[in-house]
């Protein structure tokens, strides 16, 4: 297989189709929104955005909250359980038509903080179901003719934000990701229009919004952690969760980035990797590894902004068999709870590659193949070629 990324993931969605079923309702539905809503980015600015519903009532919130799924121990079979069960009400809506009444709707939902009783008529019952590499699973969906929500009660920080219209969109989301607001709530908030300076709001497609966010929190920090001195020694972070495991290697250097993924055996016998990299200056242009380059990238920094300190960083990623793409907030939170964990600590790079070159399944050499800095620290160096199998 030669083609590219999205390409082989769309291949294991597409498989996922025949293999699982979503929830079934009819055209009326009444029902609670975890809070969630979903914008399109088809023949965008002209879009399909509407809500997210459970087909139930009550505290659905679990459904919709990624950051407490790996915490809780959660697994993927419930995760996508939970994702399938979730209904997606769309309606054709231009971008910038914030004064929407519907728009409006939307707005109150993504302020909310806690579930939304919602009532809704469909065209017709609504069917099919959304894998992604970039946003999580929902189950069938349809257009409606009715819709009707409960007024709740707003977040404060959100709400804040939200009548700030002074405030830009990213300064709403720095503030926002500050006061330690999760960042499923953050990106919906700016999908949804309801940040960012007055006559500049308008709907963001859901998947744009995750690496809009993504980025602006990104760059944020890197300005703080190009402030930190480099940390005095290697460090690997690790973690293990949903079918991947994650190695953070970090080097006392200035801030360097490479992104390094396998999919292994996921659909046969495949061995796929993509990689991606930036150096000391900003990458220019999307990844063509898509939004996890941006998630994963937020995460590290976060950690280092946090911790006071400047580090260059190479990011391992194993997918094995039984892993599903459930959105990029499986990069985030896996490569947030590595930075988190207790790292190995090594004198030398030597020691650090001896130690990563045993932490996969797959064969080192198959990582550094397809790298550029790692290869540039490993080139030349005899004893790291030997630890990395070459």
């Amino acid at each position: 297989m030669t083609f590219g990324k999205g390409a082989y993931l769309r291949q294991i969605t597409t498989s996922l189709s025949t293999q699982m079923r979503s929830v079934e309702v009819g055209r009326e539905m009444e029902g609670s929104s975890p809070p969630s809503v979903f914008i399109g980015s088809h023949a965008y600015p002209k879009v399909y955005a509407g809500p997210i519903i459970a087909d139930l009532h009550g505290d659905t919130r679990i459904m919709d909250a990624p950051e407490s799924w790996i915490p809780t121990g959660t697994t993927q079979e419930e995760i996508i359980r939970y994702r399938l069960s979730l209904v997606r009400g769309k309606q054709r809506v231009v971008a910038d038509d914030i004064d929407n009444p519907f728009v409006e709707k939307l707005q109150e939902i993504a302020l909310s903080s806690s579930s939304v009783e919602s009532e809704v008529t469909f065209e017709t019952p609504p069917a099919g179901m959304m894998f992604s590499e970039d946003s999580s699973p929902h189950g069938p969906s349809a257009q409606m003719e009715y819709f009707e929500i409960e007024k709740g009660r707003w977040d404060r920080d959100l709400e804040r934000v939200y009548y700030d219209t002074d405030l830009g969109a990213s300064g709403a989301v720095i503030d926002l990701h500050r006061q330690g607001v999760p960042f499923s709530s953050i990106q919906k908030a700016f999908s949804a229009g309801a940040i960012g300076a007055g006559r500049k709001r308008k709907l963001v497609p859901t998947r744009w919004s995750i690496t809009a966010c993504d980025t602006v929190l990104g760059d944020h920090l890197l300005c703080r952690v190009r402030r930190n001195s480099p940390i005095d020694c290697y460090r690997v972070h690790e973690f293990d969760s949903l079918n991947n495991h994650y190695a953070v290697m970090l080097m006392p250097t200035a801030w360097q980035y490479e992104w390094i993924e396998a999919f292994l055996h996921v659909l046969g016998k495949e061995e796929m990797i993509f990689a991606d990299h930036e150096g000391p200056r900003k990458k220019q242009g999307y990844s063509p590894v898509g939004g996890c380059y941006y998630s994963c990238r937020m995460a590290v920094l976060d950690a280092l902004a946090t911790e006071g300190k400047q580090a260059g960083a190479i990011i391992l990623r194993e997918a094995r068999r039984g892993y599903i793409p459930l959105g990029v907030f499986n990069v985030r939170e896996n490569v947030k709870h590595a930075m988190a964990s207790e790292p190995k600590v090594f004198d030398g790079i030597s020691g650090a590659l001896q130690y990563l070159a045993s932490c996969f399944t797959l064969p080192p050499a198959r990582f550094y193949e397809e790298s550029t800095l790692l290869s540039g620290l490993i080139s030349g160096r005899q004893s790291n070629l030997s630890a990395f199998g070459l």
